[in-house]
């Protein structure tokens, strides 16, 4: 008997089988069961998922002698027809090699007649998509009327190339990447049929690199016997396909993660030495930083998709780096994995990407920046910005923002009496009062009318549920700014957060409050501006001078 693969010997000949599409094989196991059957389906979904396996899996549920069952006896001369892609009554077509009109008119002229043993003719068109437009269209009207005893199934890795008149005319499945882990467990499933011994990690290693395709992990452990015998390690699959260890993608993550610039690019120069794929390793590290973007905003996401120790890494990773940051990491190693393709020399790009991933982490942003001057603005000193982190000496490639470090710098000249004459917040009474100075300090420095209009404010108290404030008859404008309706529920909900109540501002003018703007403008002309305490903490923050020109 000639030799089978791996990828057609294990094939999935029922719905239990199906490896990851447990939400597709639910479906139709339960349309089976009820005969709720449609006359057209198609499934939608990369290579290598079980679209075409699916497909034969339903036509023998439909025309296994005890069917119409969930589960076809697999035994009958139909299912093996079926199994075997040779059944009369299941007609699969190439849709790449038969596109014409003239395929599309013969099968209208063939579906007339009955099937030749089955209970119906099923007609399984593979990449649908390649079909012309001219012959999507001579198929409209059999596929939405056809024969009581034809059933259309089609399979597609590209569905938005199929036209909308044709989709309207289908129940679509989405199958999906299947889970690194669901992989992996298969695998280990086959090498136990085989008596193949294959090490944990060569398994997870194989599934990384079959990116969600289970066919792609066959074949791959087919190569791999056929190179390595009955016993594969995790070494043997890296040398044959030219991956890089999921270890090795852990530490140049936490190398570039900690700043240490000559660690990460040594790691990588050792990397392209031993003949690994650059390409291959960028796009590793990319899928780990999406890895633990994930991790940091829902930690429990990846249970089902990456090992314990893994997530270990992870929970490691992610005390290191801020979401905003990682946001940006991504987006410069996508840029270079784009510049990689095209370029000869891809470990200059990979290198270059490296050093600049590693300067941007210890850089403060602009939305940094602004903050920490709208802080300064709303009178909060440095000190009181000053983080845990800085004061227990993290250095800003561990996950402390540049921006951050200067706030601690600030702090130092402060404290040793540069700085003496910055305003701190006291304490004031009532509480209204301290509630109002809490709501200046959570605006955000992009609504700097909103913050403004609020600093022209005077507290008058409260009265029952409601925050009244009060403007002068100057400040008029900034009361209107502040009136409306979504300007206001911003301030309710900033006033619930603090409080934890619900309140609802009430705005007045009044004649005898003096208007805050114009103090501070009259304040501002009389004072030097050089010994404007923002100024000073914007000196301090900056480590900048004041030059005046000539």
């Amino acid at each position: 008997m000639s030799y089978e693969v791996f990828a057609r010997k294990y094939r999935p000949q029922t719905f239990d089988d199906l490896v990851g599409q447990a939400h597709v094989s639910r479906t139709l196991k339960n349309a089976v069961a009820q005969n709720r059957l449609a006359h057209a389906y198609l499934f939608v979904g990369p290579r290598g998922v079980g679209k075409t396996s699916t497909a034969r899996i339903l036509a023998k549920s439909l025309n296994c002698v005890k069917g119409p069952t969930v589960t076809p006896c697999g035994e009958c001369d139909n299912c093996r027809e079926i199994a075997g892609g040779n059944s009369l009554d299941v007609i699969e077509i190439d849709g790449a090699s038969n596109n014409s009109v003239e395929d599309v008119r013969q099968l209208r002229e063939n579906v007339r007649y009955a099937p030749a043993k089955g209970r119906y003719k099923i007609y399984l068109i593979d990449e649908v998509h390649m079909l012309s437009p001219a012959a999507f269209n001579a198929l409209l009207k059999t596929l939405e009327e056809p024969p009581k005893h034809v059933k259309f199934i089609f399979a597609t890795t590209e569905p938005q190339k199929v036209l909308p008149t044709i989709l309207s005319r289908c129940q679509r499945f989405d199958l999906h990447r299947i889970p690194a882990n669901l992989i992996a467990k298969h695998l280990q499933f086959i090498a136990g049929k085989e008596k193949i011994t294959l090490e944990p990690a060569a398994t997870h290693a194989i599934a990384r690199g079959a990116e969600g395709g289970l066919r792609d992990a066959e074949s791959m452990l087919d190569q791999l016997v056929a190179f390595c015998g009955e016993k594969i390690s995790e070494n043997d699959v890296l040398d044959v396909f030219g991956f890089t260890s999921e270890q090795t993608v852990i530490d140049l993550t936490g190398r570039i993660l900690r700043g240490e610039t000559p660690d990460a690019i040594d790691l990588l120069h050792q990397q392209s030495d031993a003949g690994k794929d650059m390409m291959r390793l960028m796009s590793d590290l990319i899928s780990y930083l999406r890895d633990l973007l994930v991790f940091k905003v829902k930690p429990d996401a990846l249970k089902e998709d990456v090992e314990a120790d893994v997530q270990t890494s992870l929970s490691a990773h992610a005390k290191l780096v801020t979401t905003d940051r990682l946001l940006e990491l991504v987006d410069q190693f996508a840029a270079a994995e784009g510049r990689m393709k095209w370029a000869p020399n891809k470990k200059l790009h990979f290198e270059v990407a490296i050093i600049k991933a590693i300067q941007s982490l210890g850089q403060a942003t602009l939305d940094e920046v602004i903050k920490k001057l709208g802080e300064l603005r709303d009178g909060k000193s440095v000190s009181q910005m000053k983080p845990a982190s800085v004061a227990a000496g993290v250095t800003p490639a561990s996950g402390t923002s540049a921006a951050d470090t200067a706030a601690s710098t600030a702090t130092a000249v402060s404290e040793s009496g540069y700085n003496k004459s910055a305003p701190r917040v006291a304490e004031t009474s009532p509480d209204a009062n301290e509630v109002w100075q809490k709501i200046l300090a959570k605006v955000p420095a992009q609504k700097a009318f909103v913050r403004n209009s609020a600093a022209a404010a005077h507290v008058l108290g409260v009265e029952g549920r409601n925050f009244q404030l009060g403007f002068a008859p100057d400040d008029k404008a900034m009361m209107d700014i502040l009136g409306t309706q979504a300007n206001r529920k911003f301030l309710e909900t900033l006033l619930h957060e603090i409080t934890g109540a619900d309140w609802s501002v009430k705005l007045s003018v009044r004649e005898e409050l003096p208007s805050k703007q114009a103090l501070a403008s009259e304040g501002s002309r009389s004072e030097n501006f050089k010994e404007d305490p923002l100024i000073q903490e914007a000196i301090g923050l900056f480590n900048a001078q004041i030059v005046q020109e000539s």
